[in-house]
């Protein structure tokens, strides 16, 4: 698919584009999966998406597959196993943050609330086609969910991450106009 228009942010890194291709803005209602990619755009806050890519197998191996069930029993042994990972961004505040988004998690869902319906009602239930032709970093629903999200005690959920993490799981269709995945995702 190297002659199909693509988001230009796409580039021409193979991994980019395969994430562009396969992955940015399909609509996802997986609560955990949805959870998994809230935490790694928290380990994202700084860096480039391409570093994270480039780690993700390293992160879910660390984070035993982003099971939040075994992710909430970590301890400080577990911290420092992290810490001393360099297949992952080792950042203490980052890795607590994960294991604290873990426990939140799952006190959600022992409360009977789903993860996908919380954040997707938030949304209004459905993908956002963004017709505006520009491409935000931050919007009004970002800023909602962030703080929601911060109100249950997540922590790397400021508006730009929330607004980035709604693109990636399709909240918002932000592909260009040119883009050949914009229809495609659409109709999903």
């Amino acid at each position: 698919m190297t002659d199909q228009k693509r988001c230009e942010w796409a580039g021409s890194d193979p991994l980019m584009r395969a994430y562009h291709d396969e992955e940015w803005g399909v609509p996802i209602y997986d609560s955990r999966a949805m959870w998994e990619m809230l935490m790694l755009e928290g380990f994202q806050a700084g860096l480039s998406w391409s570093i994270i890519l480039r780690k993700r197998p390293a992160f879910r191996e660390a984070f035993k597959g982003f099971d939040p069930e075994a992710v909430a029993r970590f301890d400080q042994q577990d911290i420092e196993r992290l810490l001393a990972d360099s297949g992952i961004i080792r950042s203490r505040a980052k890795i607590e943050a994960t294991i604290a988004g873990a426990r939140i998690y799952l006190a959600m869902r022992d409360a009977g609330e789903d993860f996908s319906k919380y954040v997707w009602k938030m949304a209004g239930g459905k993908p956002i086609l963004n017709t505006s032709g520009a491409l935000p970093v931050k919007s009004e629903l970002s800023e909602t969910i962030s703080a929601a999200l911060k109100k249950r005690g997540f922590k790397f959920v400021g508006p730009v991450i929330v607004y980035s993490w709604m693109q990636a799981i399709g909240i918002v269709n932000d592909h260009s106009v040119s883009c050949f995945r914009r229809k495609a995702v659409r109709s999903k």
